[in-house]
């Protein structure tokens, strides 16, 4: 959705001193925590009160910096695996406490992230007198969700205010009597401050967690099919997942030892874009790809897999980057040795791709969701006249 100035700043100077109050399952590394990062100290920078609820640990630390006036309750009851009774009850006890602390945080409008988190939190409210935004961050047509979640989720969205989603391709995902209240606002791009191009040496780099819809099996399968024709180019694998061991493993077993690092997350976020010559999105599936809009930002060519729905939404192939078919490794393996063969088309596809990035700059994408804001809080309003103090 594209506000114009004026609908910008009408929206910012209708959310000044609301309270607002953020639902995220954690706050480590990762596109939907970087966006709320921004969000919270951009409404923090406004004069809101606001107020971040985590599924974490107590002792949890959380990998971007928040401003010190933002207030983190952190409920002490991350997601797990566990036999289905146990489940059952740590579902409880996460509503439960999640109810108790939207309630005490006295909020204007609940903003959640996440499907289970989304579903939690909508039960968590209901009977509230407050609106709740939700927000879907990865593609809701093939993320992982059992039957049973699925139908909490379609039972219980249309009582939202609003669904985020980054593309339009998610938001069509939902039936109508959820779409009706649906948002596009894309993820804006946000570069870490004072980074340095420390460029030149042949670093094609990769990011994201160690999970399997992130397919760095079906890059290292990719890579391993080019890497003895470019002896000079090693591949950097940054983040941290389950999957760690059985990527080592495939990685020993294809004979790339001394080509291939994992070297975890970085010390300061989005510091990867300061050493890599190439970036590559392999991912099976993605809500957005924050991480690819990052790279372009960066002035870096990409080379991406046109999964749905962010890739081929940021991406115009052959201008500003190559998009190769989904889960097809030699169409990759082709892509990556065509680039990286070739500095001419790095050079060519970086700057087309820096400038392509600007669309998503923070104060375009920041606005647009003070515009939402300000229409769910007055909603807000009314519902306050309609529910007695005393709801839930």
């Amino acid at each position: 959705m594209n506000e114009s100035a004026d609908s910008r700043t009408f929206g910012t100077s209708k959310i000044a001193g609301a309270r607002i109050t953020i639902v995220v399952p954690a706050l480590g590394a990762g596109g939907t925590e970087h966006v709320v990062n921004l969000l919270a100290n951009h409404w923090n920078g406004l004069g809101c009160r606001v107020t971040i609820i985590t599924l974490e640990p107590p002792d949890a630390q959380p990998y971007y910096n928040f401003d010190s006036k933002i207030a983190v309750v952190r409920l002490g009851v991350p997601p797990r695996r566990a036999p289905k009774m146990q489940s059952g009850f740590l579902v409880f006890q996460r509503f439960q406490r999640l109810r108790t602390a939207i309630q005490q945080s006295q909020p204007d409008l609940v903003l959640s992230f996440l499907t289970r988190t989304n579903v939690l939190t909508l039960l968590a409210t209901i009977g509230l007198a407050v609106p709740v935004i939700v927000s879907e961050r990865n593609n809701p047509a093939l993320q992982p969700l059992g039957p049973f979640w699925k139908w909490l989720q379609r039972s219980l969205y249309p009582r939202a205010f609003g669904l985020v989603t980054m593309t339009q391709g998610a938001l069509d995902h939902f039936p109508a009597r959820i779409r009706r209240t649906g948002w596009v606002i894309a993820n804006p791009v946000d570069l870490p401050s004072g980074w340095q191009k420390k460029r030149g040496g042949n670093i094609l780099a990769a990011v994201g967690r160690l999970t399997r819809q992130k397919g760095f099996d079906l890059l290292l399968e990719a890579f391993s099919k080019v890497a003895e024709s470019h002896p000079e180019w090693k591949l950097v694998i940054w983040g941290e997942g389950d999957e760690r061991r059985s990527l080592e493993a495939l990685r020993d077993a294809l004979g790339l030892q001394e080509r291939v690092e994992m070297p975890g997350l970085t010390q300061r976020p989005g510091l990867w874009i300061e050493s890599a010559d190439v970036f590559v999105l392999s991912s099976r599936y993605e809500g957005w790809g924050i991480v690819l809009l990052e790279a372009m930002a960066a002035g870096l060519p990409v080379v991406s897999y046109e999964c749905d729905w962010g890739p081929r939404v940021m991406i115009t192939h052959g201008s500003d980057g190559i998009l190769v078919p989904r889960e097809d490794v030699e169409a990759l393996a082709k892509a990556l040795e065509r680039v990286m063969a070739d500095r001419d088309l790095r050079e060519r596809l970086g700057a087309r791709a820096e400038a392509s990035a600007q669309r998503y700059v923070p104060e375009q994408i920041l606005g647009e969701w003070d515009v939402l804001v300000s229409c769910a809080l007055k909603h807000a309003s009314k519902m306050h006249l309609q529910v007695p103090d005393n709801a839930g």
